[in-house]
């Protein structure tokens, strides 16, 4: 399987496993431990069997201050909440901001960027997801939380759960060894369950005065986003492992771990 495995929650939107992706020479991705997600403003965990059954010790939140107080995550009980805000400072261009933004409050939708440029400001988000100081801390932390050893099933999530976790997610499996296609098809995965989730929300967002094509690019899961990041890296660092030692200042103890935690062998 080149993607991840979706869970069927009832309160979280686009909950998918990334257990079971293939990596080199027959491995895999050990389920159960490297979960994302969209944002937990209305996890209801009793009421939600499934979720509850994951068992989530540890969450990172990858959203701004502005959308984590819009839309608070509600935390499972004895699950560790950890704040790793990849757009904080204004390295960003926001692109990811104005969908918060469209989220908390349609009428907004008229201050997006509109056509092209909307797709033009995401592609910039996800260059500064690689190489932004805030977003290497963030994506250091959220490194650091998976390779921890004994520490559980970690959620990763920001709000629609496709830019800052699918990098964190694309980002994650190249550390695994994964190869390209595998990260793009995994990335690209998720594209269906946002659209359906969001839908509602797409109709208020033009319906508001949102350009369509600035709302398509906003809320789309797009190959050359994921492009961006890759080029990004490559042209700065030349390589994932080389971009977690000296990009995220990871350790090779932090990175050994990682792949202990999180490879299942042939």
């Amino acid at each position: 399987m080149q993607h991840s495995h979706p869970v069927e929650s009832v309160t979280v939107a686009n909950l998918r496993d990334l257990g079971g992706i293939d990596l080199p020479g027959g491995a895999r991705v050990r389920p159960g431990l490297a979960l994302r997600s969209g944002q937990l403003d209305r996890l209801d965990p009793v009421g939600d069997p499934l979720f509850a059954a994951l068992e989530v010790r540890t969450v990172v939140d990858l959203r701004t201050a502005a959308e984590r107080a819009a839309f608070p995550d509600r935390v499972p009980g004895g699950a560790h909440l950890l704040v790793a805000d990849v757009l904080a400072g204004p390295e960003g261009s926001g692109a990811a901001g104005a969908l918060a933004a469209a989220l908390a409050d349609p009428v907004a939708a008229g201050r997006a960027p509109a056509g092209g440029r909307a797709a033009a400001a995401l592609r910039e988000d996800y260059r500064a997801f690689v190489t932004s100081p805030a977003a290497r801390r963030a994506y250091k932390q959220l490194i650091t939380s998976l390779a921890h050893r004994g520490g559980g099933p970690v959620l990763f999530h920001c709000t629609a759960g496709k830019d800052r976790t699918g990098w964190g997610a694309s980002l994650l499996l190249l550390l695994l060894g994964a190869d390209e296609a595998t990260v793009r098809t995994e990335y690209l995965s998720v594209g269906p369950a946002v659209h359906e989730h969001y839908a509602p929300l797409l109709e208020r967002f033009t319906a508001a005065g949102g350009d369509p094509e600035a709302a398509e690019a906003l809320f789309a899961v797009r190959g050359e986003y994921l492009d961006a990041a890759l080029e990004a890296l490559a042209d700065h660092w030349g390589d994932a492992e080389s971009y977690a030692r000296a990009g995220l200042g990871l350790k090779d103890e932090t990175l050994d771990s990682l792949r202990e935690r999180l490879v299942e062998a042939a």
